[in-house]
């Protein structure tokens, strides 16, 4: 009888109380308070949870890599045509239609397609992809010659956001914007000039016209174009405050939803591991740009409206009259700067003057997360048919020792081998 009570003692890990156990590979990681230890309903949960087949979370993995390059092929082609039209509404200073809501454009739309055809809202598509791969090149170079880093990461801390960091930041962006301007200048008479009465630039023409504008430094080329240092003081500015309002946005609107994933998972009886999966952070990611990019497209639409204005002012550009969507007309202004452009547009059109195009904006953001939500449904139930079956599971088993009350043989043990 001592000899086999010993031998129970040294399985001094195993506890027997009241219908519970403990399992030392499976408890390690589940809360115990005031050893208490988990029911076995929970056990069998938890091995559940932790035997979750790799098939799912690999699936989980690819639909989501899969919707995120969904996203960038929306953002830099999809958008593209709401683009065109957004500024040519920004640019046509003399207008009836603001255009603010989407309604509005459609029959505009129509009677540009059956004027110039299916390309004339894809215009501009190549100096406009060629330009960010100029500005994401700059910021490359300028990051590896230099100790500034390119870019702030959103989890930074408000005090990290704040300090010398953000300087060197900012400086990477700043020469980079002031090095593309103008190239994007350039990009931009390409997007608004109408097909039907000027000449169709080829590839390599932005870098030409861009190398130009920018060797005249000091004076205008011609009539009443801006000089390019005029161009890159407000153009460097939008850009700027854009970047960090945008990344901001993202870093609150990450925190907030990781929190309600969290949350989430935490009524659903999910375990923490679970919170940090890929594929919730892809989805948080991906949630949190777009919202970013929305944010701060809406809150510097008015300003982007005068840059616009600017850059386009002395090229001598017509552009398709979207009114009727049926004729052209040449943009001549006068402006001196950019308060004075700002001052112009409200005395002449109202507030809702540096709104114009509004309604583009609203259509190309539609369509982009109607894209997404499509994309991340498709990707799903084509996951779904290819995924193999799974096994049912077996029943569990009540593998709990029975107490030592009703043990038939005093001296011996069940745990003895």
């Amino acid at each position: 009888m001592m000899a086999g009570q010993e031998h129970i003692e040294s399985y001094h890990h195993i506890r027997i109380e009241d219908n519970y156990y403990e399992a030392p590979d499976l408890t390690r990681r589940l809360p115990v308070h005031d050893d208490v230890l988990p029911s076995r309903d929970q056990m069998l949960q938890y091995t559940s949870r932790l035997y979750h087949s790799h098939e799912d979370i690999t699936l989980k993995r690819y639909i989501g890599s899969g919707v995120a390059f969904v996203s960038l092929a929306a953002e830099n082609l999809l958008s593209h045509p709401f683009l065109v039209l957004r500024r040519q509404c920004q640019v046509h200073h003399n207008s009836h239609r603001y255009h603010l809501l989407p309604f509005t454009l459609l029959p505009t739309i129509c009677h540009l397609q059956q004027h110039q055809g299916l390309t004339t809202l894809w215009k501009g598509l190549g100096s406009v992809l060629l330009v960010r791969g100029m500005s994401l090149g700059v910021e490359d170079l300028i990051s590896k010659v230099t100790p500034w880093p390119k870019e702030i990461s959103w989890h930074s801390s408000l005090k990290h956001f704040f300090s010398a960091h953000i300087i060197k930041v900012v400086s990477v962006y700043i020469v980079s914007l002031a090095i593309v301007t103008p190239f994007y200048s350039a990009s931009f008479v390409e997007t608004v000039q109408s097909e039907i009465a000027s000449e169709k630039p080829g590839i390599l023409d932005v870098f030409r016209e861009g190398f130009m504008r920018f060797l005249n430094w000091g004076a205008p080329a011609k009539g009443r174009m801006l000089p390019i240092w005029a161009l890159i003081v407000p153009t460097v500015t939008l850009g700027l405050a854009k970047y960090l309002f945008s990344m901001m946005i993202k870093g609150a609107a990450v925190r907030l939803l990781h929190v309600r994933y969290k949350n989430k998972c935490e009524a659903n009886g999910a375990l923490p591991k679970d919170v940090h999966n890929s594929s919730a952070v892809q989805n948080i990611e991906l949630t949190a740009s777009l919202i970013a990019t929305i944010t701060s497209d809406i809150v510097f639409y008015p300003c982007e409206t005068i840059v616009h204005r600017l850059h386009l002012q002395g090229t001598r550009t017509i552009v398709d009259n979207l009114d009727n969507g049926r004729s052209v007309l040449p943009i001549l202004t006068n402006y001196t700067g950019a308060t004075d452009c700002y001052e112009n547009c409200l005395a002449t059109e109202g507030v809702c003057g540096l709104y114009k195009g509004f309604g583009a904006l609203i259509l190309q953001y539609s369509a982009h997360i109607a894209l997404i939500r499509i994309s991340h449904f498709l990707l799903t139930e084509i996951g779904t048919l290819l995924r193999k079956p799974k096994q049912k599971p077996q029943p569990a088993v009540d593998i709990s020792p029975p107490a030592i009350s009703n043990l038939t043989t005093p001296g011996r043990s069940y745990l003895l081998p």
